[in-house]
């Protein structure tokens, strides 16, 4: 059965990341293991989203949750960058367009 992710999904199905959403996302979650800045991840995919989270330490909240809802597609946008708070940081209609906001320089301050 195909989804189009402009419509709702039927009852009883659960949505999921598409392998090339899956390795867009592993190849950040490298690049940021790798920076020291995550160690850890978890994905679930539930009735009405899929969602993958990335942590600092397995043990704490969701540094970050990567949210996708299809219901959203044809309005905001299907994907969605969360921070701790629950506070959306970014929305869009294409999964690069969202991971860019990882890509972002980060500044120090300097004395």
């Amino acid at each position: 059965m195909s989804l189009d992710p402009t419509y709702p999904s039927p009852p009883g199905v659960q949505v999921f990341f598409e392998r090339r959403e899956l390795d867009q996302l592993m190849r950040l979650y490298g690049r940021m293991v790798a920076a020291g800045e995550w160690r850890d991840y978890a994905i679930a995919g539930l009735s009405d989203k899929a969602v993958f989270c990335v942590f600092r330490r397995a043990s704490e909240q969701p540094l970050y949750r990567i949210e996708k809802q299809p219901d959203l597609a044809r309005r905001q946008g299907a994907w969605s960058v969360k921070g701790q708070g629950g506070m959306i940081l970014r929305r869009g209609h294409e999964l690069a367009q969202v991971l860019r906001l990882f890509e972002a320089k980060k500044f120090q301050v300097v004395e």
